[in-house]
């Protein structure tokens, strides 16, 4: 009788490990080697885990020292992907180690890619467009991130625009509900003057809670950078300042009307 117990027990136990499935982690470069001054994509997999922590990536240059730490967000099916740029003025030239990992997960994936040799081109963009280009830059805080949203009244996009004073790092958006909760992570890589865009759309379960969410912009190894905006949300979508000023100008209206009334009365004469 104790070795069938034991011999069912070994079973149930057995059943319940294969019932967690363990977390993949999968990770590639779009091409084993480019030129110094090339960008290049990395992509990857990564199942059974929590898909609203990011995937963090380290890029380690050929002198062993951290280039890159961006945060990926998951998207469908478990995917992420990041455009790497070269940084200021170039790759070096050599070999660079990627790493990537998870909170939820013990495994570590990594790939690698070549960097060759590449002249440096002649700054071929006209003045006048780097003047237009640089007005058009919010100015910075203190911060490193100047911040602002965008959207249509009653819209479920979010354009989140904004510039950075560094722009050889990538600047993860962190979004959090009334209540603190994080709802959604996305990252955006600044341009060659530090500008960037992203949308963010709204919508679903995750955005159940009315009142002001809160979109954190954070940009360094260490978040270093960091700037926070805030947007309402009512019924999953921007709140209308249409019925906000519907209903200013109908308490005006009747303020009005009081007044009147009152006035109207006071110019009643008194009969005796």
């Amino acid at each position: 009788m104790l070795k069938i117990s034991l011999f069912m027990l070994i079973i149930v136990s057995m059943a319940s490990t294969s019932a967690f499935a363990e977390p993949t982690l999968e990770l590639q470069v779009s091409s084993d080697e480019i030129k110094a001054l090339d960008s290049i994509w990395i992509s990857g997999k990564i199942t059974d885990v929590s898909e609203f922590k990011p995937v963090k990536l380290r890029i380690i240059g050929p002198d062993g020292a951290l280039v890159f730490a961006p945060q990926l967000a998951i998207g469908d099916n478990g995917e992420f992907k990041k455009l790497l740029n070269p940084p200021v003025p170039s790759f070096q030239v050599g070999t660079y180690l990627i790493t990537a990992t998870h909170e939820d997960s013990d495994v570590t994936a990594s790939t690698q890619f070549s960097v060759v040799s590449q002249a440096m081109p002649r700054n071929e963009i006209p003045d006048i467009i780097q003047e237009s280009v640089i007005e058009e830059k919010l100015p910075v805080p203190s911060s490193g991130i100047a911040l602002m949203a965008d959207a249509i009244n009653g819209s479920d996009v979010i354009t989140i625009t904004g510039n950075a004073s560094f722009r050889d790092s990538d600047i993860t958006l962190i979004v959090s509900s009334p209540v603190g909760n994080l709802i959604t992570i996305a990252q955006v890589t600044p341009g060659i003057y530090g500008n960037f865009e992203i949308e963010i759309k709204t919508g679903g379960p995750m955005w159940k809670e009315d009142g002001l969410y809160t979109i954190t912009a954070n940009q360094g190894t260490t978040s270093e950078h960091k700037e926070s905006i805030q947007v309402e949300i009512k019924d999953g979508v921007v709140v209308p300042e249409f019925g906000v000023i519907v209903s200013l100008v109908l308490a005006i209206s009747i303020i009005s009307i009081i007044i009147a009334s009152s006035k109207s009365k006071l110019a009643i004469p008194t009969r005796f």
